[in-house]
């Protein structure tokens, strides 16, 4: 692969002969592969047999190497949502909240598709917390809900908008996070079409477009939050430039983080941007693609109160008392929980942050949230495909059937599978003790419920 020719003269031009030149080589090499374990679901790599992990990403505590990759579309456990494929570097951001109490907090990942840090925000924010991830792309965020829905944590909000329709909603979040879109640098030796398309407009288009992003997640932050800024790529221009813009908007409002240790053999290269601790990832120097990361915090003194936009539309209705048993029966703990229907489906949020998703749903496109319980006929519910990855899910509900090899992958391609495991009735389809969906059998037959757009295509 040949780097962009104008790419290659600014990085030795900044870097230096020496060092421009290692990061270009590396650049050209062979990335390593890594992973991120759901807390949830797999407690150690151990658990997981396809994986065969080499060394833990050593910034985060569920992240693993491994030796090699994997055919990650034919284990059932990446389908499970037991681990999610992340690059090291990404994984970062978990490290900068180390000394945040993120369980119970409102947590904003305004530019979130895929969903890899969105996943890991979701696991450190708990049952109790909520995280609200955007995706301005509507097919891109299709992707996320995707992702979200098999992470089966259920304290997920995600929303299609452009982040400017967040700045209404001033000092609402403890945590807002902007990995903002760019020019895609650092992932050139994953990505070809990265380096294709990568031109010097390209990056002023990308640092004026983070510059908007970065404004809108300024005002959404609370007093005393944190502000975590982040890209792929390596130039000035979308990193450090683009916090010293924000910072002459925002002045005396940004104070420093908590100093956060960095180990010198993890090889990432630490700075300071005033008020915002930076830093970057070389892939000939760390283990990881190419990452910026920064952090600051508001002032506590910087004014201002939470203000939620009026309502402009009721978009859910509570679950009346019979529909809410039925509901109910199906989780561990109902107690915690609350129950309610966005238009014919039913859905369950966790009680804690249960008011501030109906507010969002009533000032935002939302397109998936909590957990989507299923329909109700005659006052049983059919679950949704959803309801089986959800972590809360009991599963004394219904009878599990558990699948193993080529049956398993049956199951995933939407293919038949034999009636002569399943009970009559309603079924929840498992993998090594993981679920995977549902599956419904009729006599002789067994009806293949795992949903069409999941479906492994490969034979």
């Amino acid at each position: 692969m040949a780097l962009p020719e104008k790419f290659v003269d600014r990085v030795l031009r900044d870097l230096g002969p020496v060092e421009g030149r290692a990061l270009c080589d590396a650049l050209g090499g062979t990335p390593p592969v890594s992973v991120r374990l759901n807390p949830a679901k797999a407690a150690v790599p151990e658990e997981l047999a396809e994986l065969r992990p080499t060394e833990r990403v050593p910034w985060c505590g569920a992240g693993y190497y491994l030796a090699e990759r994997p055919q990650f579309t034919l284990d059932t456990d990446f389908h499970a949502g037991a681990y999610y494929v992340q690059e090291a570097s990404s994984q970062f951001v978990g490290y900068l909240l180390r000394d945040v109490p993120c369980e119970g907090a409102r947590i904003l990942d305004l530019c979130a598709a895929p969903g890899g840090k969105t996943t890991l925000y979701a696991s450190l924010a708990g049952a109790d917390g909520l995280v609200v991830a955007n995706e301005v792309d509507r097919r891109r965020a299709q992707v996320l809900a995707d992702n979200v829905r098999k992470w089966g944590t259920g304290n997920v909000v995600v929303t299609a908008c452009d982040a400017a329709q967040f700045g209404d909603r001033e000092a609402w979040f403890d945590v807002v996070a902007v990995d903002a879109p760019c020019s895609g640098e650092g992932m050139f030796r994953k990505d070809a079409e990265a380096c294709t398309e990568w031109s010097e407009g390209n990056v002023r288009l990308c640092a004026a477009r983070q510059e908007e992003i970065l404004q809108a997640a300024w005002r959404t932050l609370r007093p005393g939050g944190m502000l975590i800024y982040s890209t792929c790529t390596f130039n000035r221009d979308e990193d450090e430039g683009s916090l010293e813009r924000l910072l002459e908007r925002v002045g005396e409002e940004a104070v420093e983080a908590e100093e956060i240790p960095v180990d010198a053999a993890w090889g990432i290269v630490c700075g300071r941007v005033g008020a915002f601790r930076t830093y970057r990832f070389y892939p000939h120097r760390a283990c990881g693609e190419g990452f910026f990361a920064a952090v600051a915090r508001k002032a506590p003194d910087a004014g201002g109160r939470s203000r939620t936009p009026k309502a402009r539309r009721s978009a859910i209705v509570p679950a009346d008392r019979a529909a809410a048993a039925e509901l109910g029966r199906w989780v561990r703990e109902p107690e915690r929980m609350r129950f309610g229907m966005a238009g014919e489906t039913c859905y369950g949020w966790y009680a804690a942050q249960a008011d501030a998703v109906r507010t969002l749903s009533e000032t935002l496109p939302v397109i998936y949230s909590g957990v989507a319980m299923g329909q109700l006929f005659k006052g049983k519910l059919k679950p949704d495909p959803a309801l089986a990855f959800f972590t809360g899910l009991d599963r004394r509900a219904l009878p599990a059937t558990e699948l193993d090899g080529e049956e398993a992958l049956r199951y995933l391609r939407r293919q038949e599978v034999a009636a002569g495991r399943f009970a009559e009735g309603m079924n929840l389809v498992t993998a090594r003790g993981r679920a995977l969906g549902f599956a419904k059998r009729i006599g002789n037959r067994v009806n293949n419920l795992y949903p069409n757009s999941l479906r492994i295509m490969k034979l």
